[in-house]
C-alpha cells in the first residue's frame, strides 16, 4: 500500500514512525485536511488575497476559514501570529469563523501576517497568509507649516506671492488629495491658489499700513472626500497666517486736532505767541522729521517756527487791515537727506477781536438787580406773557464779545424765555410753557435761575438772575373719593340708625374751595342717610333690614365743593342674613300611605336667605308602637322601611297586629347659629306593594275623601247621561216605525191573463 500526501505550501506533522507504519500496513491511509482555495472575493477558504478595511467596526465576523479531510473526519481551525505582534483577530476553532477584535488604521500597519491551520486531530496544516488593510477616509488633512507668522511690505504689489501653504493628508485616493481655501466671512485683501497652496495679494489689492497693521487668515485644507463607515464623508483641518503689514514711505503728514482757531486781542504785541500747529508723518512704522512753513493768507503780519509750529504776530494790531485770517500751514517730510518730501496743507483761522472784559448783566426797574419775584394765580393759559416781570440784559463788549445766550433753569418745562440768543441787549421775556404743571397744590412758589452765558469768547464770562414766581391758589380741582366704590356689610335686624359705612373724599385746594360736602341718590338709597360733612352713613331711624326680604342695595355718593364740583363713588351694601326663621311644615299632622319598598317624603321650608340658615336636617324623634321600622335620610327628609323588611308579614309579626298604621313625630332643624327646630307629627299607613298602577292610586285614595267623592259624583253623572243617550236613541226608533204616511199611491198589481 502506498502513502500519498498532498503538497502545495503546506507543512504536514506525521505522527511516531511507528504508528504510521503499522497504520499503513493495517489500516487505510490517512491524508492531512485541506483548505479550499475560493479566490480574493470570496469570504470564505484559506484567507488568499483577502483585504480589510481599516474603518471594519470591531466585533465584525469577517471570515470563515474552510476547509475539509478526505476521509471527512471533523476538522478544526486555528489562528496565530507572529511572537510579538499584535493579535487583530480571532478565530472560532469549530467553524472557522474569524472576528476582528482590535480596531484598524492602515496609516499605522497596512497589511497583518497571519498563520492559519487546520487539523483533523491526527494531521495539523498550517499557512501563512497576508491580509492587506485598505485605506478609508479617517485622516483629516495636518499642516506642516502652520500656524505661520509672516512680515509683509505694504508696498508689495497686487498679485505678488507672499507664502506656501503646506498640507498632508495620510489616506490614499481621493482621501489623500488636498485642496486649499480661505474662510472670509469679510471681504479680504488675499486669496489662496486651491491646488498649490500659495497665498498671494488679491488683483486690485494693496495693503496699507496706516488702515490695518496686522491680517489674520484662515486657512482650510479639505481633503477629496472618501468613504469611512459606509458613507461619504469630506474631512478639513484649519490654521491661521498672522500677516504683519511694514510701513512703508507712501503716507503725506496730516495735522492734529484740526480744525485751529487764534485770536489776537487788543492788547497782544509783537512777537505774541497766536497758536501752535502740529502735524505727524503718515507713515507711523518709520515716520520722518517735519518741516513748517506758510502757504499762502498769512500777509506778512505772522510768523510760524519751521520746526515747532507755533504761529506769532509780528506786528502790532492796530495794523491788522482784517478781522479774520484765513492762513493755509505747510507741514512737509523731510528724508534722511534733508530733502523736503511729500506735504500737508491745513488752514489756521486767525481773529482779531476786541477785548472781552465786561460780563453780561441784568437790570431791573432802578438799576443792575439778580432777584426779581412775580405773583401770578396758578394755571395762567399757556402763550400768556408774565408782564409783572421788566428783566433788561445787557453786555457792554462789541461785536462776537457781546453775543451770549439767555438760558432758563428750573423744576419741569412751565416757563420758557425768549429771546435766547442776544447780541448787546434785550428786553428778557417770559412765557408760559406749561399752563397745568403751573399747579398751586403742588408748588406754592417757583423759583428759576435765568443764566446769560457769552458764546464765542475764550471766557464764557455769564451772569445770573433768580426769578421767583409766588402761585396764588383757584377752585380747579373736583373733590376725589379715596376709591371708586365702597362696599359694606350690615347685619339684618340692625336698629335705625346703625353705622353703615364711612366714605371720604379730599379736595386739594385751599380754604373754602377745599370744603367737602356727601349726599347720596340712587334707588337703593331709601333707607340710609349720610352726615354731610364727616361722609358717615347710616340706616335710616325707621329703617327695618331683613335679607329675606332685600339682601343688596346699591346707590350713590356724591362729595360736593362749593361752587358745585363733584365727584361721584358707588356704594354696595350687604344685608347679612341671621338665622330668625325656625323651618315649618305645611302642617302640623301630617298623612302618608307607605308601599313596601317605597320611600314616602316629608318637607319643610325656612324662609331664612341663606346657607347655613335655611339649610334643613330631619330627624324621628318618636315612634308609635315603640317598635321604629323606619329610617330617614337627614338630608332630603326620605322615610323608607329599614332594609330587613320586605313584607307586611314581618311587620305584622313584629307588631303582633293586623292594622299597619304608625304614628311618627318628626323634626326638621336648620344648622344656622342659634339653630331652630320645628316637630310634626306624621301618620303612615303600610301596605303591601300592588302591581297595578290603577290599584295602587286607589289604595292612595283613602287618605284622600275629597277626592274620592269627586270621583264617585263624576261616575254617577257619566251613568245617568249614559243611560239617558240610550233612552233617547230608542225612542226615536220606535217612533220611526210607528209613523203612517197619508200621501202614499197605491198600485194595482194587473195579473196576465193564463193562455
Amino acid at each position: 500500500m502506498t502513502l500519498l500526501f498532498r503538497m502545495k505550501n503546506v507543512k504536514i506533522l506525521h505522527l511516531p514512525l511507528v504508528f504510521v507504519f503499522v497504520h499503513a500496513c493495517f489500516a487505510q491511509a490517512d491524508f492531512a485536511p485541506f483548505f479550499y482555495g475560493n479566490g480574493p472575493y470570496s469570504n470564505n477558504g484559506n484567507l488568499a488575497l483577502f483585504s480589510l478595511s481599516e474603518d471594519t467596526p470591531v466585533g465584525t465576523q469577517i471570515y470563515w476559514l474552510n476547509g475539509t479531510d478526505p476521509e471527512g473526519q471533523e476538522v478544526s481551525y486555528g489562528l496565530s501570529f507572529d511572537p510579538g505582534t499584535k493579535e487583530y483577530l480571532r478565530v472560532d476553532p469549530r467553524n472557522g469563523n474569524i472576528t476582528l477584535v482590535e480596531p484598524l488604521d492602515r496609516e499605522k500597519q497596512d497589511s497583518i501576517d497571519v498563520i492559519i491551520s487546520i487539523t483533523d486531530g491526527r494531521s495539523k496544516v498550517t499557512e501563512r497568509v497576508t491580509i492587506f488593510v485598505t485605506d478609508a477616509n479617517d485622516e483629516k488633512p495636518e499642516f506642516q507649516n502652520m500656524p505661520a507668522i509672516i512680515s509683509v511690505l505694504e508696498t508689495t504689489e497686487s498679485g505678488s506671492s507672499i507664502f506656501k501653504v503646506e498640507a498632508v493628508d495620510r489616506d490614499t485616493g481621493s482621501g489623500g488629495s488636498v485642496t486649499y481655501f480661505l474662510q472670509t466671512p469679510q471681504p479680504t485683501l488675499f486669496t489662496i491658489d486651491r491646488h498649490s497652496g500659495v497665498l498671494r495679494i488679491k488683483i486690485g489689492e494693496m495693503l496699507d499700513y496706516e488702515k490695518t497693521k496686522t491680517h489674520f487668515v484662515t486657512v482650510i485644507a479639505k481633503d477629496g472626500g472618501g468613504v469611512f463607515n459606509g458613507r461619504v464623508q469630506w474631512l478639513s483641518s484649519s490654521a491661521t497666517i498672522t500677516i504683519n503689514v511694514i510701513d512703508g514711505q507712501d503716507t503725506a503728514p496730516s495735522f492734529v486736532g484740526t480744525p485751529y482757531f487764534g485770536y489776537v486781542y487788543e492788547v497782544s504785541v509783537p512777537g505774541s505767541e497766536i497758536f501752535t500747529v502740529k502735524a505727524e508723518d503718515g507713515d507711523v512704522g518709520h515716520p520722518n522729521p517735519i518741516r513748517y512753513s506758510f502757504y499762502e493768507g498769512d500777509d506778512g503780519a505772522f510768523g510760524i517756527n519751521e520746526t515747532s509750529g507755533c504761529i506769532s504776530l509780528l506786528t502790532s494790531p492796530i495794523y491788522l487791515k482784517r478781522e479774520i485770517y484765513n492762513i493755509q500751514v505747510k507741514a512737509s517730510e523731510v528724508s534722511p537727506e534733508g530733502k523736503l518730501m511729500d506735504y500737508g496743507l491745513t488752514t489756521v483761522v486767525i481773529r482779531v477781536v476786541d477785548l472781552n472784559n465786561n460780563p453780561p448783566t441784568f437790570f431791573g426797574e432802578t438799576g443792575p438787580q439778580n432777584m426779581f419775584e412775580l405773583t401770578v394765580y396758578e394755571h395762567p393759559p399757556e402763550g400768556e406773557i408774565l408782564r409783572g416781570l421788566k428783566i433788561i440784559v445787557n453786555d457792554s463788549d462789541q461785536g462776537a464779545n457781546a453775543k451770549f445766550n439767555l438760558r432758563l433753569i428750573g423744576p419741569g418745562r412751565m416757563l420758557r424765555v425768549v429771546p435766547q440768543t442776544v447780541l448787546n441787549e434785550a428786553q428778557v421775556t417770559i412765557l408760559v410753557e406749561d399752563s397745568a404743571a403751573m399747579d398751586y397744590e403742588k408748588h406754592q412758589f417757583l423759583t428759576y435761575k435765568l443764566l446769560a452765558v457769552e458764546i464765542d469768547t475764550p471766557e464764557r464770562f455769564s451772569a445770573t438772575a433768580v426769578i421767583v414766581i409766588h402761585l396764588l391758589d383757584t377752585n380747579d380741582n373736583a373733590p376725589k373719593f379715596s376709591s371708586d366704590y365702597y362696599i359694606a356689610r350690615i347685619p339684618e335686624n340692625s336698629p335705625g340708625g346703625s353705622n353703615v359705612v364711612s366714605v371720604t373724599a379730599t379736595d386739594p385746594d385751599s380754604g373754602p374751595w377745599g370744603e367737602v360736602k356727601y349726599s347720596i341718590y340712587g334707588s337703593g338709597a331709601d333707607l340710609f342717610l349720610i352726615q354731610s360733612a364727616s361722609g358717615i352713613i347710616y340706616t335710616q331711624p325707621w329703617a327695618s333690614l331683613d335679607a329675606e326680604v332685600r339682601s343688596k342695595y346699591n346707590f350713590y355718593v356724591k362729595a360736593e365743593d362749593m361752587e358745585g364740583k363733584y365727584s361721584l363713588a358707588e356704594v354696595f351694601v350687604t344685608v347679612l342674613d341671621l338665622n330668625d326663621h325656625p323651618p315649618a311644615f305645611n302642617d302640623n299632622f301630617l298623612e302618608k300611605t307607605m308601599v313596601i319598598g317605597a320611600p314616602v317624603k316629608i318637607e319643610a321650608v325656612d324662609d331664612d336667605a341663606e346657607v347655613p340658615n335655611n339649610v334643613i336636617e330631619y330627624a324621628i324623634m318618636k315612634a308609635d308602637p315603640d317598635n321604629n321600622i323606619f329610617d330617614i335620610n337627614s338630608n332630603t327628609g326620605e322615610i323608607k322601611l329599614k332594609s330587613y323588611i320586605k313584607s307586611m308579614a314581618i311587620i305584622q309579626n313584629i307588631t303582633k297586629k293586623s292594622d299597619c298604621t304608625w304614628s311618627l313625630v318628626v323634626q326638621a332643624r336648620d344648622r344656622g347659629q342659634p339653630s331652630f327646630s320645628t316637630t310634626a307629627v306624621l301618620r303612615i299607613d303600610i301596605t303591601e306593594a300592588v302591581k297595578s298602577r290603577f290599584m295602587s292610586y286607589f289604595l292612595g285614595l283613602r287618605t284622600r275623601p275629597g277626592t274620592v267623592f269627586g270621583i264617585c259624583l263624576t261616575l254617577v253623572i257619566l251613568a245617568i247621561s249614559l243611560t239617558i243617550f240610550i233612552s233617547t236613541i230608542i225612542y226615536w226608533k220606535s217612533v220611526k216605525k210607528t209613523r203612517i204616511q197619508p200621501h202614499g199611491k197605491i198600485r194595482k198589481i194587473m195579473r196576465r191573463p193564463v193562455p
